[in-house]
């Protein structure tokens, strides 16, 4: 019976972890403990799963008594990135699995101590990038392994975060960079990590431009210019586009933003201690940006040309790799209930240089990610499908790159100059 310990009882390590641990992977695997901050989510994640009453809950300084009392074989981290770092430390440290969700941390220094760490301990760090298992970018690797597009010379991938989705993160803790490491961290590692997945190179230098346009202060959409609002109890709501775009005028039975509604539900009921999830999008204290365009060279001459808009009218992405022998295209419309215009199903075209143009329909599973939740679980928790013929499951080093990318992003944003990631992952790099 292998033993697990949750590091976060957030609503991602409900829905991600605790309800397929208990549900579908029980046989073999058990929950031995689970830790936060916050002792309300230890009740909400008992009233959830009732199993669990039994199981015994921690506080994070009693992380040592939590490992000495249930000996856990793994721990799970689904807590805020910023407090990843000390849960995969100690972990490593008594030489335990470390099961983390992205950024694995949130600074290049920090995934640094990570790797030296890893490298002194008989456990490993997993990074749940769960992008790898959408059947389409499973697709899309299997094309580069086959030669189908030679040496890879340059990818464009455009990526688009509409504002029911890209506002959550300027509402919550995600807002400060100290807790998250900023979007180009938070939420661009999950597109780094595939890019340098499927290339299978690694990343030599950044240069990046980005701002804060649609959130903060002087967005042209914010009703007033006042600080410490929530849109539950907000003076100006119904003059606020962003709010009611999402919600009708009676207000009852009629929010369609998971974030507002949650709100509601916080109002009404207790809530998470020290936590909203409906903080005003327009507030001064956010320092972080909502558009990124990044340039990225590999080592092997590859370039990528990466963008992210968080206000953007619809969701998805649009991505062409180029190569000495051919071209893919593909373009992905998400969350079909949110986008308010008609759209083609998601294809991937193939063009080779010589010969005819190919449009492949790609075989779809259920689950969240496109698909890809589930089978990461099952890598994860059954271990690696032997019938794949390529590695897929991302470790530390591939966190690591991904947020050293991240970094080098936001710092090549401010001081205006490229950023080499070797200056930022200061390790021995044969190691790496």
């Amino acid at each position: 019976m292998k033993k697990y310990a949750i590091c976060g009882v957030s609503n991602r390590a409900l829905t991600m972890f605790i309800k397929p641990l208990l549900r579908q992977f029980s046989h073999g695997n058990k929950i031995v403990a689970v830790l936060d901050r916050d002792p309300r989510r230890f009740e909400v994640c008992r009233e959830e799963y009732p199993e669990l009453v039994e199981v015994p809950a921690y506080l994070p300084d009693q992380f040592d008594q939590m490992m000495k009392d249930t000996r856990p074989d793994a721990i799970i981290i689904a807590s805020r990135d910023d407090t990843h770092l000390n849960y995969i430390l100690q972990g490593l440290e008594k030489d335990t699995e470390v099961i983390t969700e992205k950024p694995m941390v949130t600074s290049a220094a920090d995934a640094v101590k990570v790797l030296q760490a890893e490298s002194r301990s008989k456990g490993k760090v997993t990074v749940t990038f769960n992008y790898r298992y959408n059947p389409y970018h499973r697709k899309i690797k299997e094309m580069i392994l086959q030669g189908k597009l030679g040496r890879i010379t340059s990818v464009d991938l455009n990526w688009y975060v509409d504002t029911y989705h890209g506002a959550s993160y300027f509402k919550r803790w995600h807002r400060l960079r100290r807790n998250s490491g900023g979007l180009s961290i938070h939420k661009s590692t999950h597109h780094f990590d595939l890019v340098n997945w499927w290339l299978d190179q690694k990343p030599l230098e950044v240069f990046a431009y980005g701002d804060l346009h649609y959130y903060g202060p002087n967005g042209e959409h914010n009703p007033e210019k006042e600080d410490h609002r929530f849109c539950g109890t907000c003076h100006v709501r119904e003059n606020c586009e962003y709010y009611m775009r999402w919600t009708a005028r009676s207000y009852q039975n009629s929010i369609r933003d998971d974030h507002l509604r949650a709100d509601e539900m916080h109002l009404s009921k207790p809530g998470y201690t020290d936590y909203r999830p409906d903080a005003c999008i327009f507030d001064s204290e956010i320092d972080i940006e909502d558009t990124y365009a990044v340039t990225v060279k590999y080592d092997r001459g590859t370039l990528l040309s990466y963008s992210i808009n968080f206000s953007a009218p619809y969701e998805g992405y649009r991505l062409a790799i180029n190569g000495t022998k051919g071209r893919i295209e593909t373009t992905e419309y998400h969350e079909p209930s949110r986008i308010p215009f008609p759209f083609p199903e998601q294809t991937i075209d193939y063009y080779p240089l010589f010969g005819s143009k190919e449009i492949i329909h790609v075989v779809r599973n259920e689950g969240g990610h496109g698909g890809g939740d589930p089978l990461l679980l099952e890598d994860i928790f059954l271990g690696n499908d032997p019938r794949r013929n390529y590695p897929i499951l991302a470790g530390a080093e591939a966190g690591a790159y991904s947020i050293a990318i991240g970094e080098a992003v936001w710092r090549s944003c401010k001081e205006n100059k490229p950023i080499r990631i070797d200056d930022l992952l200061d390790i021995n790099k044969e190691k790496l």
